[in-house]
């Protein structure tokens, strides 16, 4: 019972983790207290079934425990001897699990579990005995040559949290990927941010033979130097890209059906010129993805199963053919916090964008509305005090634009509208669709810029002029 006092006092610290339940419920069974165990497993829910009814060596058990016994151990002495011992025995391991993915951000696809054999030895240990592991290397030299695919998680630097993902992981069901790499979101509250600039936070190979291997690229949680993931970076940056571009196909093909009562049946639909500009252009990403997209979306609709993503809550979950996936799985938004004069893209609790953005006070409204017309140089100039490009906000005489007087943003000098930089507002006119959800209201947005250095920009534009009127808004 040396380590059931730490654990006892860690999970009165910390109740909702699952791990630590866990662990402090294999130290009671140890000692022949089967009643406390079996409380502990309880409380440890998901987690127990998922390792219970895995094939797990009791040497990778030492190693979860260890970091909670640190944790503990931490608070009460910070030491820092002991925190280098105590995450060496976790984080310096070369972990092996049975190949499992968690639902939500961690999941692409899946199937059902499969347990498997389990090698949990340092990777210094496997690097001086490669002969014992060969057959383990040829049967997997294939599957490591498999193009990675990409997600993004919440994460926190030094890989504080990351037990909780590991019990989420071996609680999913398995998955069919071979190798994947995770890219860090910073959290900001409730919100989690994206960025051109994620670093890379771990890659999962499937080795074959029930095995998968989990990468730290975290330095501060690894304690370790890790491998240069430069490569994965560089593909990490056009899977970003490509990402974007799905996000704003998807999210106009929904607003079209909304609007239309019938899927867009090419690009073209998206693409005329105004007032049917849905979309501000196109690029190679939404060419190469628009038919498969289309026939998901109609094959779910004639299966009688809901639309994918309906304008107000839905997601879309879409898979296609090539094994390419829709990693936003709801339509893009626009929130505007006007106590700290804020303008955000959202996709669920993902900030794409954030920037800084001119109001008019207490003339500006608060409420929800939808972008209907978006037009270039809505006084009919590109100098004009509207700038270069306007997006109506419903039925009203309030829209979000930009401006000739670049001095005015932050702060509350408009008649009520939103005013935006130049390159912030060419920005968001690719982005939104016509039809997206904006929403203007009071605080719950952290203050923060969050925009790209290579700015979205769409290719072959439609005529978006509106040669039959200019605009009067409430600059």
């Amino acid at each position: 019972m040396k380590n059931s006092a730490y654990l006892k006092k860690y999970v009165e610290n910390h109740p909702n983790n699952k791990m630590a339940w866990y662990l402090l419920g294999k130290e009671y069974e140890q000692n022949g207290q089967e009643g406390k165990a079996r409380y502990c497993y309880i409380q440890a829910g998901s987690v127990y079934e998922a390792f219970e009814s895995s094939k797990i060596p009791e040497d990778l058990w030492m190693g979860y425990e260890a970091e909670l016994l640190h944790a503990s151990q931490r608070q009460e002495q910070r030491s820092r001897l002991i925190r280098k011992i105590g995450l060496a025995l976790l984080l310096l391991l070369f972990l092996w699990l049975p190949s499992a993915q968690a639902p939500g951000p961690w999941a692409t696809t899946s199937n059902k579990p499969v347990a498997g054999a389990v090698d949990s030895r340092p990777r210094d240990e496997q690097s001086t005995k490669r002969e014992v592991g060969a057959d383990v290397h040829a049967a997997s030299t294939k599957q490591r040559a498999a193009a990675p695919r990409f997600t993004a998680i919440g994460y926190t630097p030094g890989g504080r949290g990351v037990l909780d993902d590991f019990g989420s992981l071996l609680a999913g069901s398995e998955t069919k990927d071979h190798h994947q790499v995770l890219l860090a979101m910073d959290k900001k509250g409730k919100w989690l941010n994206w960025s051109h600039q994620m670093p890379v936070v771990y890659e999962v190979q499937s080795l074959g033979n029930g095995r998968t291997s989990v990468q730290s690229y975290d330095q501060a949680a690894c304690l370790c130097t890790p491998p240069d993931p430069g490569k994965l970076k560089n593909k990490a940056v056009k899977w970003i890209a490509r990402q974007e571009s799905l996000a704003v196909l998807s999210s106009a093909m929904l607003h079209y059906k909304e609007k239309k009562g019938d899927w867009p049946s090419s690009l073209d639909d998206l693409t005329q010129p105004f007032p049917n500009n849905w979309l501000a252009g196109t690029n190679i990403h939404m060419k190469e993805a628009f038919e498969p997209m289309l026939r998901e979306l109609a094959k779910r609709e004639q299966s009688g199963g809901e639309t994918p993503g309906d304008a107000e809550s839905g997601s879309i979950e879409l898979a296609f053919e090539q094994g390419d996936e829709l990693f936003f799985t709801q339509p893009l938004e626009v929130i505007v916090d006007t106590s700290s004069h804020r303008l955000v893209v959202v996709s669920g609790p993902v900030i794409l964008r954030s920037y800084l953005v001119g109001l008019g006070g207490d003339k500006t409204p608060e409420g929800t509305y939808r972008i209907t017309d978006k037009v270039v140089n809505p006084n009919g100039r590109p100098d004009g005090e509207f700038g270069t490009r306007g997006m109506q906000l419903s039925d009203t005489n309030y829209a979000i634009h930009g401006t000739n007087e670049p001095e005015s943003i932050g702060g509350d000098e408009s008649l009520g509208c939103v005013r935006m930089g130049k390159k912030d507002v060419e920005e968001l006119f690719d982005l939104l669709p016509v039809g997206t959800k904006v929403t203007l209201g009071k605080g719950g947005l952290p203050d923060q810029d969050l925009t790209p250095t290579k700015r979205f920009k769409l290719g072959d534009r439609p005529d978006q002029s509106n040669p039959h009127r200019t605009y009067r808004w409430l600059q």
